[in-house]
């Protein structure tokens, strides 16, 4: 490993425990009063501060939330043994799962206060294996158009290494919670 690959996997660890540091350690699930009156951005950025629980998806697949910005969110996975198929290799539903989350999340930071989404359509391209040779990946979702009741985003999927492992793309549908 170059000795850049060597710092950035260094920064990518430093990042995730800070992180980790700052979110409550039990996962669980908000309570409507935790996220009441926030936008999506606000209600990602109390995940982040510890405000609220992580979701129980993190912890069963191994990834974590890193940061969130205005139509951006960024997810950072350790693929492990326990995520291999029968093949040797990370299974695609790991990878999958990984990039919905950035995508979703994406799409969540950029809704105003009263508002929900959920996926129309999901589509995925693995284009590169992952195994142990690459102990962090992180997932850059990144909106591409908001409407009113439409939203695109787009992510990839990148090890420290700087190779792109898999790209996705989803359409969600944004609609009025009550």
């Amino acid at each position: 490993m170059s000795e850049a690959h060597e710092q950035v996997l260094r920064q990518w660890m430093a990042d995730e425990e800070a992180v980790r540091g700052r979110m409550l350690a039990e996962p669980g699930l908000a309570r409507p009063d935790q996220l009441a009156g926030r936008t999506g951005l606000q209600q990602m950025q109390a995940l982040l501060s510890g405000e609220v629980p992580p979701p129980h998806i993190a912890k069963t697949m191994d990834f974590t939330l890193i940061s969130v910005a205005h139509g951006e969110a960024v997810f950072q996975g350790t693929p492990l043994l326990r995520h291999y198929n029968p093949l040797g290799g990370v299974h695609g539903g790991w990878f999958a799962t990984l990039l919905d989350s950035a995508l979703g999340c994406a799409v969540h930071t950029i809704l105003p206060v009263g508002k929900g989404y959920t996926t129309l359509e999901f589509k995925v391209n693995l284009v590169r294996g992952l195994n142990a040779k690459v102990p962090l990946v992180r997932a850059i979702g990144k909106v591409v158009h908001t409407g009113k009741q439409i939203a695109t985003s787009e992510a990839q999927l990148l090890g420290h290494d700087g190779r792109l492992y898999a790209h996705a793309s989803t359409t969600c549908m944004i609609f009025d919670l009550q």
